[in-house]
């Protein structure tokens, strides 16, 4: 797509919205308009700021579970911290507690450090998040929405880490809870239930996400930077 292509899809995308209508952005080619722009980074002054004004029109007509960014920080947090203070909690209590208070820490840290890593890593790379939200049904999980402008100024490579963090850390946190828990003399069971949940995101990632969510954004962005040298 030229870049009279990427001003007509736009402009259409802008029309749509000010007429008030929530547009399908992916029939209007919005989404090819921005792969456009990634693959010719001098594109990326010229369109980021636009491009994210519509994504976020977009999105906030979308999407209306949508919260600031520090509300979500706060309730991730409570989250983390909650649940190693149930990790703190269970070595001070009898069998079955014990378990089910390590099992339901896994849980809460496995939920809270998802969004969080994204967060931290985006952070760290430039790229800026503009609400805390739950797309009910589509995606029950809470996720915290990207400033696309600032996105597209991130290198490919930075993006596509920032999308892997999050999948990193859920992935991750069941196998480090699995010591803790053999040290505190957690009953086998719950150890194996861990490393079940550990197993099964694993390929749950390899089954899906590499074709609809975290793993595919990975890999689009790194053939990107790839092509870039």
């Amino acid at each position: 797509m030229d870049d009279l292509g990427i001003d007509r899809t736009l402009a259409a995308c802008e029309e749509r919205l000010q007429a008030g209508e929530t547009p399908d952005l992916r029939t209007l080619g919005f989404w090819r308009a921005v792969a456009a722009v990634k693959r010719h980074p001098e594109r990326v002054d010229r369109y980021a700021t636009r491009i994210a004004a519509i994504d976020r029109r977009a999105f906030r007509r979308r999407v209306r579970l949508a919260f600031p960014v520090s509300l979500g920080v706060i309730a991730l947090d409570l989250g983390l911290f909650g649940g190693l203070l149930l990790l703190g909690v269970a070595i001070a209590v009898d069998h079955p507690w014990r378990e089910l208070l390590v099992l339901i820490a896994a849980g809460a840290l496995d939920v809270t450090t998802h969004g969080l890593a994204h967060l931290a890593v985006g952070t760290f790379v430039g790229i800026d998040f503009t609400d805390w939200f739950v797309d009910l049904p589509k995606r029950p999980q809470p996720g915290f929405k990207i400033d696309y402008a600032s996105y597209l100024r991130a290198s490919p490579r930075h993006r596509a880490w920032m999308h892997a963090a999050g999948a990193i850390a859920t992935k991750l946190t069941p196998f480090l809870i699995i010591p803790y828990a053999l040290a505190i003399d957690t009953d086998t069971w719950a150890v194996l239930l861990l490393a079940a949940l550990g197993v099964i995101q694993i390929v749950t990632d390899l089954l899906f996400s590499v074709k609809a969510s975290d793993w595919k954004k990975f890999r689009r962005e790194m053939r990107l930077a790839r092509a870039r040298g």
